[in-house]
């Protein structure tokens, strides 16, 4: 690789590392949201709601395609998020 182009490929590492510094700081707040929606939660059979994940793969399907956004890459993004979520769910879930 050329020195040119290992000093832009630097550069756009760096914009990648604070892009992720971002999403760090997304997924503390979506975190905290899940948190609440967990507090309400009464059995742990509510906490997989298969409908609820049909209409958010569908919403981000339609989002992806708008923005022009490869939607095979949101929906497997959002899949791993819902699924670790899930399981984060189920973890920290505390009889009532």
């Amino acid at each position: 690789m050329s020195p040119l182009k290992r000093k832009k490929l630097g550069k756009i590492r760096f914009k990648l590392d604070k892009l992720d510094d971002s999403l760090i700081k997304l997924i503390k707040q979506r975190t905290n949201l899940v948190k609440k929606v967990l507090a309400l939660k009464e059995k742990k059979s509510q906490i997989i709601d298969k409908k609820r994940i049909k209409i958010i793969l569908s919403n981000i399907r339609k989002k992806s395609l708008k923005n022009n956004i490869d939607p095979k890459i949101t929906n497997r993004i959002w899949k791993n998020m819902i699924w670790s979520y899930i399981d984060f769910e189920k973890r920290n879930f505390k009889k009532k």
